[in-house]
């Protein structure tokens, strides 16, 4: 009786290291939350979940959301894509030097002027093997291949002109994509605990 108790932790501590595995690989931008009307960086974390090269990777702007700043990497180039009124629209990156291999990934940045309106933005992302497959990251939260969303919370934003003030740039606090990727792995830890409390609790019954 208690092996099977003990099977059972173990199964289910092995479900939520699958699932915690899982959204890790999805196409993600960040930060999760951001100010209406702020100039905001944001980074693009592209995982490779295939035995496939990762050569392509394309982003379109939610609505309200411009962009005209993209840092430049080693190893891609990037393309602007425009609407008829020559309003951008998406970025697209390039591999130039093999792209993103398997386990592997790579983070793209840009800065992005948010809508002054609260609300949720989806970001719909295009990601191109090398075989030509591409996944797109653009269904809801609960498909396969979700798009990454940001809330645009009240905030200061351009409100400082109304009031005669200088509008600066805020940006992510250094070291936001760095954290973010930790918090990705907090799953993995709360599971690795919960399995571990359960085989101690196991084996202090059994003594």
């Amino acid at each position: 009786m208690k092996m099977k108790k003990w099977m059972s932790s173990v199964l289910v501590a092995g479900a939520v290291l699958t699932l915690a595995t899982a959204a890790q690989a999805h196409v993600n931008v960040y930060p999760k939350e951001a100010t209406t009307g702020s100039y905001e960086k944001y980074t693009v974390r592209v995982p490779v979940e295939k035995d496939v090269n990762t050569t392509k990777v394309k982003l379109e702007f939610p609505a309200g959301v411009k962009v005209n700043s993209v840092q430049p990497i080693p190893g891609w180039t990037y393309e602007f894509e425009k609407d008829k009124d020559g309003v951008n629209t998406a970025l697209v990156w390039t591999a130039t030097e093999g792209g993103i291999k398997a386990h592997e990934f790579q983070e793209f940045t840009f800065v992005g002027a948010n809508p002054k309106e609260e609300g949720q933005v989806a970001w719909k992302a295009y990601q191109t093997y090398a075989n030509g497959e591409v996944v797109e990251w653009t269904g809801d939260k609960d498909s396969k291949t979700p798009a990454s969303v940001t809330t645009i919370k009240a905030g200061v934003g351009e409100a400082g002109h109304e009031h005669g003030q200088e509008q600066k740039p805020a940006t992510a606090p250094a070291g936001e994509a760095a954290s973010a990727g930790s918090n990705n792995t907090l799953p993995l830890v709360l599971s690795g605990l919960a399995l571990l409390i359960s085989i101690v609790g196991l084996f202090r019954k059994k003594a």
